[in-house]
C-alpha cells in the first residue's frame, strides 16, 4: 500500500509544444505497480494551459482548486472546485486556468502496456 502526502511527490514541469505554466504530480502509475490506472495532479497557473490535443485513451478529470475552463477548440465550458469532467478517446481538448490562484486537478488516465 502506498500512503503519501501528494506535496511529497515531486512537480514535475510539463515541457511539450503549446503548454504553459503546467506542471503535474505523478501520484500512482506503474512505477507503484498499479496495474491498470495512473492518478495525476496538475498545476496550472494563473494564465496557463494544457496543449490542445487528442490520444486514444480517456480521462476522469475532478476539479480541486481554482477556476478555468475546459475546451475542445470550440466550445469552452466553466470549471470550478467539485467540477467532473469525462475527456473520451479521441476527443480533442484542453483545459485552461482563468482564474487568480492555481488551478489545481486530479487527471485518471489507463495505464499504457
Amino acid at each position: 500500500m502506498k500512503i503519501v502526502d501528494y506535496k511529497e511527490v515531486k512537480a514535475e514541469v510539463v515541457d511539450f509544444e503549446d503548454v504553459k505554466d503546467v506542471k503535474v504530480r505523478w501520484l500512482i502509475s506503474d512505477k507503484d505497480n498499479a496495474p491498470n490506472f495512473a492518478m495525476r495532479l496538475f498545476e496550472v497557473g494563473p494564465g496557463g494551459h494544457s496543449p490542445l490535443h487528442t490520444h486514444n485513451w480517456e480521462h476522469e478529470v475532478f476539479i480541486l482548486e481554482g477556476e478555468g475552463v475546459a475546451t475542445d477548440g470550440g466550445k469552452e465550458t466553466k470549471l470550478r472546485s467539485g467540477t467532473v469532467v469525462y475527456v473520451a478517446p479521441e476527443e480533442k481538448h484542453q483545459f485552461k486556468n482563468t482564474g487568480a490562484d492555481t488551478l489545481k486537478f486530479l487527471c485518471l488516465i489507463p495505464i499504457k502496456k
